[in-house]
């Protein structure tokens, strides 16, 4: 039986402290649970294990793929192999996909041709131990991304901008299982919850009945005629469905995407921010 649409969309809040999975929503930066390190995904850019950028556990009203599946881990080329288009050699990429994977693992490819990719897990999964990061591939001669070394969380504070090093009231430890919890809460108003984010002048698509998060004064578009709605204003940057606020333009998805800033993980969006529709397996990003 398929699933309701869900009728809440959630904010998602990395809070500065390690996670606890008893109580928080998931995790950002770390190591992804319950996977061999076969099963960790591979760049087939780099030949380098691609970086975690979180796991969220999904609530129940967003679990599209059965009440089996409690939550999806996001992976990302590393932001010190992101500059300016990937290469491409063959060889690495006919290696990394003839190897072992996750039977539940789809990857995804940005414009820049860099890869990313999300992995469905179980409740057994969620729960379980920390996953130890695969060697490179023999292939591999790209330099060796520094979260390798110290984590994402503290590899992406070294490198941050002083607006994104506010996110954290001190320099994260510097190691693999270091993370952040993530909290979750309904959002008190979001009349996107439950339709695909869609622009109304572009979609190719039956209109969901999606609005955008702003109006013009009149109907004439124009700055000063420019204005947030209401019920938009508190809206958190991260957030579970619903009203989406891209840095460009609106990419189609389906109401079961996750929308997030470059801290959430670390990444390099060029001071933009993401989506991944993790229903269909899509995924978007725009520089801010």
């Amino acid at each position: 039986m398929a699933l309701a649409l869900p009728s809440r969309a959630y904010d998602l809040q990395m809070l500065d402290r390690p996670a606890d999975r008893a109580r928080d929503q998931g995790w950002v930066y770390g190591l992804p649970p319950g996977i061999s390190s076969e099963q960790w995904p591979l760049d087939p850019v780099t030949g380098y294990p691609l970086m975690h950028g979180f796991t969220l556990r999904l609530p129940e009203d967003y679990r599209v793929h059965g009440e089996d599946i409690v939550a999806v881990s996001f992976f990302a080329t590393a932001p010190d192999h992101n500059d300016g288009g990937a290469p491409d050699d063959p060889e690495i990429r006919e290696a990394v996909m003839a190897g072992p994977s996750h039977p539940r693992l789809s990857r995804m490819t940005d414009i820049l041709n860099y890869e990313y990719a999300a992995l469905l897990l179980t409740k057994a999964e969620y729960d379980g131990a920390f996953a130890t990061p695969p060697a490179p591939l023999a292939l591999a001669t790209a330099d060796r991304p520094r979260w390798l070394d110290v984590g994402g969380a503290s590899a992406f504070f070294e490198a941050a901008a002083p607006y994104a090093r506010k996110m954290f009231a001190g320099a994260p430890r510097a190691d693999l299982t270091e993370t952040r919890a993530i909290a979750l809460s309904p959002r008190a108003s979001d009349p996107n919850a439950g339709k695909g984010p869609q622009d109304e002048y572009t979609s190719r698509v039956a209109p969901t009945g999606y609005q955008p998060y702003y109006y013009y004064v009149g109907g004439v578009p124009g700055r000063d005629n420019f204005r947030l709605h209401d019920w938009s204003k508190d809206h958190a940057h991260n957030h579970l469905g619903g009203t989406m606020r891209p840095c460009q333009a609106v990419p189609e998805m389906s109401p079961f995407y996750i929308e997030f800033e470059e801290y959430f993980g670390g990444y390099n969006f060029g001071g933009g921010n993401a989506q991944l529709d993790f229903k269909d397996m899509k995924f978007d990003w725009a520089c801010g």
